[in-house]
């Protein structure tokens, strides 16, 4: 699992041992940073169910001014941060260890950009979703990848579905803000 491009780019990062943590494919992280291309540059950034951390510290080397990684593990919070380190990323960062929902009840920031990745099949996200929304700035974006099965909620507070994306066994599902007039 390497940094695919900026200022880390081609650099290792680690991942925590054994099947509770997932690494995003290779092909689904290039998608998603094809989607958020052009809204990386100064964002903050959210990276929930964070695992190694490596959607957040993609998105700082793209440009991201800030992240906040998010995990329960203790395992995920150690290697978050020294693949933070070791991509001397960590000065735009902070890890919360604790449980998403906690962290985001507690929560004072807004986010431009969220990456929401939790485990597979366990209905995490409809949990936080609506907690979510509520974190983000204006023209935020959500992005929450699943397994390609996996049924979404159409909406969460003022966020709705923007688009969807299927990459093998992954599904990519966009939040952006409903549009008043709309």
């Amino acid at each position: 699992m390497r940094v695919i491009t900026g200022s880390a780019r081609g650099m290792r990062l680690e991942a925590p041992a054994g099947t509770d943590t997932r690494p995003t494919s290779d092909m689904a992280k290039e998608a998603i940073f094809s989607i958020l291309q052009f809204e990386i540059e100064q964002a903050m950034v959210l990276d929930l169910f964070a695992g190694s951390g490596q959607l957040g510290v993609e998105a700082l080397s793209r440009g991201a001014r800030f992240a906040v990684f998010v995990d329960s593990s203790r395992e995920a919070q150690e290697i978050i941060r020294r693949n933070l380190n070791a991509t001397r990323l960590a000065q735009n960062s902070r890890v919360a260890a604790m449980d998403a929902s906690a962290y985001l009840a507690g929560c004072t920031d807004r986010f431009d950009i969220a990456l929401v990745d939790p485990p597979y099949g366990q209905k995490k996200i409809d949990e936080v979703l609506p907690q979510l929304a509520g974190r983000m700035n204006e023209n935020g974006i959500i992005v929450c990848e699943t397994e390609r099965t996996e049924e979404l909620p159409e909406q969460a507070g003022e966020f709705s579905i923007y688009k969807v994306y299927r990459y093998g066994k992954a599904k990519v599902t966009t939040y952006k803000k409903t549009a008043e007039d709309e």
